[in-house]
């Protein structure tokens, strides 16, 4: 499925809805606050969710089905993505008010590296069969390394790349505004958020490795690829706005997201011999995540009985 017209004119409408977003509804830097985040949440939620429906009516349900699978898993894959826009914001010390702005680039960077990385592997997927069995081996390695090791300790302020960028780019100090580019003394200068929006896209860039594979587990429909993971990324924003203070409850996320990485490899592994059913992987996947919740919740009532 996707005709030229269907790719075109799902771009035409992600665009315009990403310029009314920045330059209409969140023209002048200010605070996100929590309503707000829930509302736009929802939106793009339920935006994602009335796409699905018309890929149902028109397709069929194993389309739908295919999509909707892939929509969680992406989403869920995602939520690394709020640890880093977290302790970024916090070791640049990024002020609420310009987070937004901040992300909305961060996110239209993703979606062209995302767009990028769909083609290449929609390419070898279908010119090489067993480059899926290849991405199968990556996940299962993947998930098993961040679910024994943990992901590794992240320092903006050490990042090689930043130490990099600072020995050629002049560094604006003191308060910039919402600017990523200021003239400093007569010198263009970058600010800090322009650095924190470059650590952004480049982990986006890194986490893409495991979400791109994971979903060509789903389906190799190169549409049902590309529309689900631009209608995970685009929640990304009010998402983080809406869960930034409770991320860090969720101690047992990362490893059900491990899992979850884990599983899809080895349907992709197995897929010569059984066929697993697009509905039943959305069962596991659905039943990992839930038992990844469930168990922080428990820990964290746990801890919070042990200190009281």
């Amino acid at each position: 499925m996707g005709t030229p017209a269907l790719w075109i004119g799902f771009n035409v409408v992600v665009v315009v809805l990403l310029a009314l977003d920045l330059w209409v509804f969140h023209r002048h830097a200010h605070r996100v606050s929590l309503g707000q985040a829930a509302f736009w949440s929802a939106f793009w939620v339920a935006l994602s969710l009335g796409f699905n429906y018309w890929i149902l009516r028109t397709y069929g349900s194993g389309p739908g089905l295919e999509f909707f699978t892939g929509y969680v898993v992406e989403k869920s894959l995602s939520v690394d993505n709020l640890f880093v826009f977290l302790l970024v914001f916090r070791s640049f010390g990024i002020e609420p008010r310009y987070q937004h702005r901040v992300l909305f680039w961060g996110v239209l960077g993703a979606l062209v590296l995302r767009g990028l990385f769909v083609g290449a592997g929609a390419a070898l997927v279908h010119r090489f069969e067993w480059f899926l069995y290849l991405f199968g081996v990556f996940l299962v390695f993947a998930g098993a390394r961040t679910l024994f090791k943990g992901h590794p300790e992240f320092d903006p302020e050490q990042s090689s790349a930043l130490r990099w960028m600072g020995s050629f780019l002049r560094i604006a100090k003191g308060d910039t505004g919402q600017k990523f580019f200021v003239v400093e003394n007569g010198q263009r200068a970058v600010t800090r958020l322009f650095l924190a929006l470059v650590v952004i896209d480049g982990a986006d860039l890194i986490f893409a490795l495991d979400s791109i594979p994971a979903i060509f587990g789903i389906t190799q429909d190169p549409f049902l690829v590309y529309t689900s993971n631009v209608c995970a990324i685009l929640g990304l924003r009010a998402l983080y706005m809406l869960l930034a203070g409770v991320i860090p409850m969720f101690r047992y996320l990362d490893a059900g997201i491990s899992a979850v990485l884990i599983f899809i490899g080895g349907k992709m592994l197995v897929e010569p011999w059984y066929h697993m059913p697009t509905h039943l992987a959305l069962a596991v996947v659905a039943a990992l995540l839930c038992m990844a919740v469930i168990a922080s919740f428990i820990a964290r009532r746990g801890s919070n009985a042990a200190r009281g």
